[in-house]
């Protein structure tokens, strides 16, 4: 198809100008990553991209199977988020662009945005966090990067995909309110802000209709709700109904069934099932994205590999996260230094699936490791049986030497996509072995190569530990970089670590109802839970020790016209240079609602000289201070009180201050006869005192008050029920006619 003109148009004339059989064709994948052709418009392909390219040529498949092309593997989500960095996010975005364009890729299919709802969520570490404003503003940098590039991207998987078990029929149950603030919030910042390409639907259910065939997801919120104007296509196998899926507002069924797709398409228009018109609107969309992306006219070019590379190890850098450094052990001086672990050699430094990169150049730990260190297998991957001889030697190299540097973590076969986990423990032969190497060494840094959370019980007796999450190709040296305090730390855990698996929200009920996922916890997942019920974590979200110190300082806070502004100091109080992450968190005392202790609502990422001091201004928007309100159906900041708080994590509070908010809605606004005598006299209103005397109420009410029986029970009587004193109903109308 080299040397085909795309058309400098693609309208409707264009799209009916083509017969129904090549309509049809369009809204179907030509196999697993093309577009089809018609003449004008060449196919378009696609890759799974979300930390490096998957590019399959001779063979292709939708599940990490076949050996795709070399490229640089970038860390995993779960990493790149810990980073805290909307920089960074896009100059990865963009590294992706340049590497999609070099293999002539239209669409790059990530980010995954969804949330991690259960720690024992199978695909967590292609995710980037619990919390739905670091998720949004983590996939609005990425997305912009690589669509700057000149490539499109797939924002997935729309939505509420939170279980990999079951994932192709399974329900998520979720009530409207948790929807909106958790679930949908940051795929709605993505597409407001960035403006993705194409959005990819899941294939979970979600209230029991299939996403596939949502029209209220796919078009009332997504497009008439948000403005979305590009286009939607299916996950891999997601469509049961492809006439449905059109009518719903799905536009490209990935992959196409070939003719059977094709026929299905057209039988539907000629018997008056689909209508012509629904079905050009889809082809339209694919047209302009095809023609927007397509790449077959562009001559390939060279990247340079080598260079992406030292990039990945800066994301590493940047995202790894110090969990724990007591004593200072951390960073390693001139120290002889036992490496125990297989996971040192062998390295998990990505996902499995279909984020699976053929990563161009790993770097392992123990290639990376210092001359002063040796190394002792430990344990083996295959399996989590104890090794006695492996234990034997791994006791008598740390008997031997100044520090233990224990690699722990989980085999790829423990996660990976398409299947949930059921335990949050690491292979017993790692946690054994650990205990044994701690009774002849108290000396031990663990480094964790993990995709999601793990269970830590030795946690209180070990001095040091590094999260790398799965570090890509560049594993070793970043985890270097950081042992060695080449880099200063600076990640902060995107996800909480719960002590033990029970006490996390979904405890019981995660993957337990075969059809159905309901999401008992609502609005409280992650931190929110954990901090509304005071149940102690391993490390809470934001958490995140730097070899260096930082002091915050002078609050403020200032009401706008339609913001609030945030601002403090902060300064590097230790001797050596280093990032922190203040994160501002708001508390909802105003709304008549259940809300969290506490929301993450902003955070920057600064760095400081030995002594620097800066001050930081962040900007609150209204929408910081808001709730959804599914009766009302909008987003509702509610007039009142408002607590402020800055902080090293969500448990690490320096800072905190008190608003009273006045540019949202008066939660007691409209006066009814359900609203409540405490409530009414609560407001000391002369307007209403006015209308309660003109209605002959006043006294009878103030008179109830008066005495602390009577206010016990009067406070908390609605105005109707006003009736059961002897108030006669027509002195509560008259007085609701009167105050309203």
């Amino acid at each position: 198809m080299r040397g085909w003109v795309i058309l400098t148009t693609i309208d409707l004339n264009f799209v009916e100008q083509l017969s129904l059989e090549e309509r049809a064709a369009l809204v179907s994948g030509k196999d697993f990553w093309f577009t089809a052709p018609v003449d004008g418009v060449p196919a378009m392909m696609m890759t799974d991209g979300p930390s490096g390219l998957r590019k399959q040529v001779d063979t292709g498949d939708a599940l990490g199977i076949n050996k795709s092309v070399d490229a640089v593997c970038f860390p995993a989500s779960a990493l790149t988020a810990s980073s805290f960095n909307d920089d960074l996010l896009y100059q990865l975005g963009e590294h992706l662009g340049v590497a999609a364009n070099a293999e002539n890729i239209g669409v790059l299919l990530g980010p995954g945005v969804n949330i991690k709802r259960s720690p024992l969520a199978g695909r967590n570490f292609e995710y980037f966090s619990e919390d739905s404003l670091l998720a949004g503003r983590m996939g609005t940098a990425y997305v912009k990067g690589v669509q700057s590039k000149g490539v499109g991207v797939s924002v997935k998987h729309f939505a509420a995909n939170n279980r990999e078990d079951q994932r192709f029929t399974s329900s998520s149950n979720i009530s409207e309110r948790a929807l909106r603030e958790i679930y949908l919030a940051q795929f709605e910042r993505i597409v407001k802000q960035a403006h993705p390409a194409t959005i990819m639907c899941s294939y979970n259910r979600l209230n029991g209709t299939l996403n596939s065939q949502n029209q209220r997801l796919l078009t009332d919120i997504l497009r008439n709700e948000w403005g979305f104007q590009g286009l939607v296509m299916s996950d891999w196998g997601a469509v049961a109904d492809h006439i449905a899926a059109i009518k719903a507002g799905l536009d490209l069924e990935m992959p196409g069934k070939g003719q059977v797709s094709t026929d299905e398409i057209v039988a539907a228009v000629k018997s008056g099932d689909l209508q012509e018109s629904t079905l050009n609107r889809s082809v339209l969309r694919v047209l302009k994205m095809a023609k927007r992306f397509a790449a077959e006219n562009q001559p390939a070019v060279r990247y340079d590999k080598e260079e992406q590379h030292d990039f990945a190890r800066k994301v590493a850098d940047d995202g790894i996260v110090l969990l724990k450094n007591d004593q200072d052990l951390l960073p390693l001086k001139d120290q002889k230094l036992a490496i125990v672990g297989e996971l040192a050699a062998k390295p998990r430094f990505e996902g499995g699936g279909s984020s699976h990169v053929n990563a161009h150049h790993v770097v392992s730990p123990l290639a990376a490791a210092p001359d002063q260190a040796s190394y002792y297998q430990g344990y083996t991957l295959s399996d989590d049986q104890v090794d006695d001889n492996l234990t034997q030697e791994a006791i008598a190299g740390a008997q031997n030497s100044d520090v233990v540097v224990f690699f722990a973590g989980f085999p790829e076969e423990m996660e990976t996509e398409g299947f949930d986990k059921t335990s949050l423990a690491l292979p017993k032969n790692q946690n054994q072995l650990l205990e044994e190497l701690l009774k002849v060494n108290s000396h031990v840094v663990v480094v964790l190569q993990n995709g999601s959370v793990a269970e830590l019980p030795w946690a209180d007796q070990v001095p040091a530990i590094v999260e790398t999450y799965l570090a890509g190709e560049p594993v070793g040296e970043a985890t270097w970089d950081i042992l060695l305090g080449r880099v200063n730390p600076s990640g902060k855990l995107a996800e909480s670590f719960p002590i033990r698996l029970e006490d996390n929200p979904t405890y019981g009920t995660f993957g337990k109802n075969h059809d159905e996922e309901n999401y008992y916890e609502g609005i409280f997942v992650g931190y929110r839970y954990y901090d509304l019920h005071a149940i102690p974590v391993r490390f809470p979200f934001g958490h995140g020790l730097s070899y260096t110190t930082f002091a915050y300082r002078d609050l403020a806070i200032k009401e706008g016209a339609d913001s609030v502004t945030v601002s403090f100091k902060i300064k590097n109080t230790g001797k050596r240079a280093g990032k922190e992450v203040p994160q501002v968190y708001v508390g909802n005392h105003a709304s008549r609602v259940e809300t969290p202790v506490r929301e993450l609502r902003q955070f920057t990422k600064v760095e400081l000289a030995p002594g620097e001091e800066e001050t930081i201004t962040l900007d609150l928007p209204r929408r910081a201070f808001s709730w959804y309100n599914a009766k009302a159906k909008r987003w509702e900041a509610d007039n009142g009180e408002y607590v402020i708080e800055v902080g090293s994590s969500s448990r690490d509070i320096r800072l905190t201050g008190t608003l009273q908010l006045t540019i949202g809605y008066d939660p007691n606004q409209t006066i009814t006869a359900e609203t409540y005598v405490g409530e009414l006299m609560a407001r000391q209103d002369p307007a209403i005192e006015a209308a309660l005397k003109k209605a002959g109420l006043l006294e009878i009410i103030k008179q109830a008050l008066a005495s602390p029986e009577g206010k016990a029970i009067f406070a908390n009587i609605p105005l109707r029920s006003l009736t059961m004193t002897g108030v006669k109903h027509q002195q509560i109308e008259d007085f609701l006619q009167h105050v309203n």
